[in-house]
């Protein structure tokens, strides 16, 4: 915590002079510097291929580019800066032409992707670390199917003696440990649905026999266990979804940028 705060209290100011000095520059020189849409375009994307770059650099930690915190750092203010630059760039005049409509969406929903992105990095892992610590994301299948076997054993396998934990199975528990359950539930930090669940259990519980009584404490506890593989699966499938979006976007960007440059400077004959 005290590092973040840190590196908040070193780049934000940061970030405020070089939005400042920016403003300054185009007060001053817009409309009088000659190149001037061609020059704060460059900069520009310069800026967004720095940002694309920490993509790269992850796949490939092998480089010998600085740590990856510094460069996390870096994606981030620079990615709030490039915002001010996309504005400089347009003048601050609301985008005219299907195709500048079409980049400026695209740059919006990158923008807005990277920021959901920050948010949901910050706040998704220490939601994890509340409910035991993170569970490595490709063996939750497995330990999903090890539940499930576990309650099958208790409920309907060849040793269970009991008709009402059979049936309660089959027709509240089955689909519960067959797949995963309540995703935006576990996203919304809600516990209703698996408490729900559980007091259905108690009520089965208060009914039964000693022997039933024990069965259904540990079917309780494989329900708590289940719900807590769904909770980390929930959360950890976010941060890949929003990867899947942002980074497609990215290069979406990119590969529109790369045509307005081409557009530009063919019907302009380029900067004079």
């Amino acid at each position: 915590m005290k590092r973040h705060r840190r590196q908040l209290f070193t780049g934000l100011p940061l970030l405020l002079v070089a939005t400042v000095v920016t403003g300054y520059l185009h007060r001053r020189h817009a409309g009088a510097l000659p190149g001037y849409a061609f020059l704060t375009g460059w900069v520009l994307l310069a800026a967004m291929l720095v940002l694309t770059f920490y993509n790269v650099w992850k796949k490939l930690p092998f480089l010998p580019f600085g740590r990856s915190e510094f460069w996390l750092q870096l994606h981030l203010y620079l990615g709030y800066f490039t915002v001010v630059l996309f504005l400089v760039h347009l003048n601050f005049r609301p985008p005219r032409g299907v195709f500048e409509i079409v980049l400026a969406a695209l740059f919006t929903f990158v923008s807005a992707s990277g920021v959901v992105g920050i948010l949901l990095s910050r706040v998704l892992p220490r939601r994890l670390a509340t409910r035991g610590g993170e569970v490595i994301y490709e063996k939750i299948p497995a330990l999903r199917v090890a539940c499930r076997t576990q309650a099958e054993a208790l409920a309907v396998g060849p040793d269970s003696q009991s008709v009402v934990i059979g049936e309660f199975y089959l027709h509240r528990l089955a689909d519960f440990f067959a797949r995963p359950r309540n995703f935006w539930w576990h996203l919304a930090e809600s516990r209703r649905p698996v408490a729900a669940l559980l007091r259905e259990l108690e009520d089965v519980q208060r009914t039964g026999s000693e022997a039933e009584r024990v069965a259904l404490a540990k079917l309780a506890e494989l329900v708590r266990q289940k719900d807590g593989l769904d909770y980390h699966r929930s959360v950890q499938l976010s941060l890949k979804l929003w990867l899947f979006v942002h980074i497609p976007l990215t290069y979406g960007l990119l590969v529109f940028t790369a045509l307005h440059l081409a557009l530009v400077y063919g019907f302009s004959g380029g900067a004079r």
